[in-house]
């Protein structure tokens, strides 16, 4: 069963990531850790490598992801830009570049380097700010099946109204414990 139509490469702004159960797309200090040792949709990997024409992230995700691999395990070679207000102090990589420059910018700067094919989108704190400008073109979501109780949030926004989204699919969500002691 698949509960949204294949992933395509169509030049779109793509907020992506897998999330928690309780809305954690990392655990406290961006630690990915938790994201191992789950199944998802056959095949689902592989339709970002051929979709994604390049990434746009954070420094403070680029700051703890540092010496680690690329996205998708190291599957997918493209350009990734980190959006940065101290470029002269972030640890270079090859493939990456390092913006400083508006959120709005940075996604010129990616879509062009994507070539056509989508730009992702690996910031929750400028997945906000292109929501907030009309940048996002749509939000994809795994939903992984752990509850992390702390962590960086998707959307952390207190105070704001409900931001609604026409629906591409709903899916339903059912899990039972499996390990209750810890």
């Amino acid at each position: 069963m698949t509960d949204t139509a294949p992933q395509t490469a169509a030049g779109k702004v793509l907020w992506h990531f897998t999330m928690s159960l309780d809305g954690f797309v990392a655990g406290p200090d961006h630690d990915m850790s938790w994201m191992t040792g789950f199944t998802f949709r056959p095949g689902l990997v592989g339709e970002y490598v051929r979709t994604t024409g390049a990434i746009l992230g954070g420094r403070t995700g680029w700051d703890a992801a540092v010496d680690k691999a690329r996205p998708y395990g190291g599957a997918w070679e493209g350009p990734l830009f980190v959006l940065t207000s101290h470029p002269e102090d972030a640890t270079p990589a090859a493939g990456v570049t390092f913006l400083n420059c508006s959120a709005a910018e940075a996604v010129r700067v990616g879509l062009k380097a994507a070539n056509g094919k989508n730009l992702e989108v690996f910031s929750p704190a400028i997945g906000k700010q292109l929501l907030e400008e009309g940048l996002i073109d749509e939000v994809d979501l795994h939903i992984a099946p752990v509850l992390l109780g702390d962590g960086i949030r998707l959307y952390d926004h207190p105070g704001a109204r409900p931001v609604r989204f026409a629906e591409t699919s709903v899916l339903n969500v059912r899990y039972h414990p499996a390990d209750l002691g810890g």
